[in-house]
């Protein structure tokens, strides 16, 4: 104001400042034409690792970016990053995108929890893991398990362990119709057949705890150094790992070691989700009465796969799907 005095204003030296209400909001986001691929290999607390191009030397450290708002991002989603992406510490990029994905690994709580929990995604191959003994295999959870594969688009893959302390015959017996690789290995010794299934793949390991999940993925990556944990006394193994890690393979490809678990639920999965991973009969199913549990029996007298197998074969196939099926809706008759 200088000399003037507060008596000598006028309107013209009225500044007025304007509400927030009356500056128009633009919908333009920007385009992130530059932004670098990477793919998640770790999550914790709200900050992703990132290998830029799919390499384990190029590590990133990345946060959400503000447009995402909760979109999920998890290990083995391919995400795009701005930002400072040399890896340095201290240094923070944001994922702006996740790509669509090619496969999802999902499980729920229990068969009654309607919140689906993404364990992994893009994963070509799960490897369940259950040991012959100590802890004994647990048929029901690998149905469990195999169920969330063929529905999540993953090609799945037994490993039994610990072939040393019990045979195996029996297990490989239980799901001999079906088509699935099965590898049998011990603990002084890794089967080359298994790192065959791995190498050049982006591929899950699941099984609950103490079956020797962590003692497979040491020996596959030796410089991992994942707990490994001894089974308690009555029966229970111990949980080693706390989190999912996508781990590079010294041939190539990842392995993603994920917390033991001990249910695997599967409220997201229908009957229809299981029978489209099993090319045969879900075109005849395509036959089956509206909202068929395709259960055949009691449960769904009218169900086509009963004729369709007795036209074409495969009636040990379709007690293996039916028996994953049950499984799938929590029965175990």
């Amino acid at each position: 104001m200088g000399r003037r005095g507060w008596r000598d204003l006028d309107e013209s030296d009225v500044r007025v400042r304007p509400g927030r209400g009356t500056r128009p909001r633009s919908k333009l986001r920007p385009e992130h034409a530059g932004a670098a691929a990477a793919m998640v290999v770790a999550v914790d607390r709200g900050r992703w690792t990132c290998a830029l191009d799919g390499d384990p030397d190029r590590l990133v450290t990345a946060m959400r970016a503000r447009e995402l708002g909760r979109t999920p991002v998890v290990v083995g989603d391919s995400v795009d990053l701005v930002g400072d992406t040399s890896g340095r510490p201290d240094t923070l990029a944001r994922i702006v995108r996740v790509a669509e994905r090619s496969s999802v690994l999902r499980r729920t709580a229990d068969d009654t929890d309607p919140y689906e929990r993404i364990v992994v995604a893009n994963a070509q191959r799960l490897v369940i893991v259950a040991s012959l003994a100590d802890p004994p295999p647990r048929t029901g959870l690998i149905d469990r398990c195999l169920v969330a594969a063929y529905a999540g688009g993953l090609t799945p893959v037994l490993c039994l362990t610990k072939s040393d302390l019990a045979a195996p015959d029996e297990v490989l017996e239980t799901y001999s119709a079906l088509p699935l690789p099965i590898v049998v290995t011990h603990m002084r010794e890794l089967h080359q057949e298994l790192r065959e299934q791995l190498t050049g793949r982006v591929c899950a390991l699941v099984g609950h705890s103490g079956v020797g999940k962590s003692t497979l993925v040491n020996a596959l990556v030796p410089h991992a150094e994942r707990a490994t944990g001894e089974v308690s006394g009555v029966g229970k193994g111990r949980h080693t790992s706390t989190s999912a890690v996508a781990l590079a393979l010294p041939g190539g490809g990842w392995v993603v070691d994920t917390p033991g678990i001990r249910s695997f639920g599967l409220a997201h999965v229908t009957a229809d989700d299981l029978i489209r991973a099993f090319s045969g009969f879900a075109e005849a199913a395509e036959e089956c009465p509206s909202n068929c549990g395709h259960l055949g029996g009691g449960d769904d007298p009218e169900c086509h796969l009963d004729a369709y197998v007795a036209e074409s074969g495969g009636e040990e196939q379709l007690r293996s799907l039916r028996r994953l099926l049950r499984s799938r809706a929590g029965r175990d008759d």
